[in-house]
């Protein structure tokens, strides 16, 4: 808005307040941004930035803009160009790389960054592309706030005391190759959630299955090798019931808001090794009722699934992609089908366990009109408590090239999520664990 000058000065300043003007509409613009081969950033003045929903290259809504968190990350897209829209609504290319956000936990994309591919790009990395623009001058991405938990602030996390943390831990249960495996997430591929056993606090990662009934597209832990590379190495042992109970109830004893949480992203299918969790559960629970033993789980093998759930489990997070059977199936590529996963699900509900869903979320594809119809559905049979948005690390050209293809319109990532909130008020639609009280 253009300030009014003072009657007297009204003709010497028409030009000072013109300029402010239109300094003030400039600022107002979504500006494409472009990376050099240096990964040096710059802005494309008067080249409108985009986003992208699936396949579809979409302009980006003032609404749908954050400023870019402190804790995300930059990066741009090799073999990837960037590209914007003109003056005259015409798609451009710009002299540099695409460039994405890459956001810290709780926090959901709204829009993936929009590049134009080379001939034969190599498959980017597992990361979760996020949109990123100038916006007011500052760094934009298009994304929504959807947790609020302090626990997980980055800020919390590999701090100068972590080695000494993590030696303390060693001296105190010596010889556990738990211990071993998840003092290597912390400090090599730092995992929050390994970090939190030697910070003695809130959810803690116990890993126990090499081994997995899937072969997820998007995998952290495994990829073939003409693939992109893994962010996480499995474990290649399997625990004894005595290491886990040891690592257990070293957590559960002593951390405040305390979780112990099997399947993590250096393990394959925790239920496959169902056995050795649930006799450790019966084992803590005769020491202990402090705290919440958790599973992160495809549910794909329900058997399992039911021996953990008599043993004494308290909560489950079924990590999940699409509620119709042929999207799920191209995902997961596994030895079960979602007909297994809704069993095991099921039985969970009805034996008092917490549910959640680790929803793998995608712009274009899990907002589809189809797509939300399955979840509606889903959600009447299957009243589940949670549901938490995770951003799909994945080079988006690979997985719309496996997933069938789309039938209805896209409703845009926060229609869809308002219209979920607005169907199942009872369902919290989050992007953590959260520690529920017995």
């Amino acid at each position: 808005m253009r300030k009014k000058a003072a009657r007297g000065q009204q003709k010497k300043d028409r030009r000072g307040a013109r300029r402010e003007e239109v300094e003030i509409l400039y600022e107002e613009e979504i500006t494409a941004l472009y990376a050099d081969a240096d990964g040096n950033i710059y802005d494309a003045p008067g080249i409108e930035g985009l986003g992208r929903s699936g396949r579809d290259t979409m302009p980006l809504e003032v609404r749908d803009l954050i400023p870019l968190p402190a804790s995300a990350d930059l990066m741009f897209l090799p073999e990837r160009q960037a590209v914007g829209r003109d003056g005259d609504g015409n798609l451009c290319r710009l002299p540099g790389r695409a460039v994405s956000a890459l956001l810290p936990a709780g926090y959901t994309r709204l829009a993936l960054p929009a590049f134009l591919s080379e001939d034969e790009a190599n498959p980017l990395p597992l990361y979760g592309y996020t949109a990123v623009v100038l916006y007011r001058g500052e760094l934009h991405a298009a994304a929504l706030y959807t947790d609020e938990n302090t626990k997980w602030d980055p800020a919390n996390y590999n701090t100068h005391s972590l080695k000494k943390l993590v030696a303390r831990v060693r001296k105190d249960l010596p010889n556990n190759r738990i211990v071993e495996q998840v003092a290597g997430c912390s400090l090599e591929w730092h995992c929050l959630t390994a970090q939190n056993l030697f910070y003695r606090r809130w959810e803690a990662g116990i890993p126990v299955s090499p081994a997995c009934n899937a072969n997820c597209l998007g995998c952290i832990s495994l990829q073939p090798a003409e693939c992109c590379p893994s962010p996480q190495e499995r474990i290649t042992f399997r625990p004894t019931v005595k290491e886990v109970v040891d690592v257990g109830l070293y957590h559960l004893q002593s951390a405040p808001d305390a979780i112990i949480s099997f399947g993590q992203g250096c393990e394959g299918e925790p239920s496959l090794a169902a056995d050795t969790i649930a006799a450790a559960i019966r084992e803590m629970r005769e020491v202990t009722d402090k705290g919440q033993i958790n599973i992160n789980s495809n549910a794909g093998w329900t058997e399992g699934i039911k021996k953990i759930v008599d043993a004494g489990l308290d909560s489950i997070r079924v990590s999940i992609i699409s509620a119709r059977d042929d999207s799920y199936d191209a995902y997961y590529r596994a030895s079960y089908h979602m007909d297994d996963v809704k069993a095991s699900i099921r039985y969970a509900l009805e034996h008092g366990v917490y549910v959640s869903l680790n929803l793998l979320f995608f712009p274009g594809f899990n907002d589809r009109e189809e797509e939300y119809k399955a979840w509606c559905d889903f959600f009447t049979d299957l009243p589940v408590q949670m549901i938490q948005i995770r951003n799909l690390n994945i080079d988006p050209d690979v997985f719309l090239e496996t997933m069938p293809p789309q039938q209805g319109q896209a409703l845009g990532a926060r229609t869809f999520l308002e219209k979920l909130h607005a169907a199942f008020p009872q369902l919290v639609i989050g992007s953590f664990s959260h520690f529920v009280e017995s």
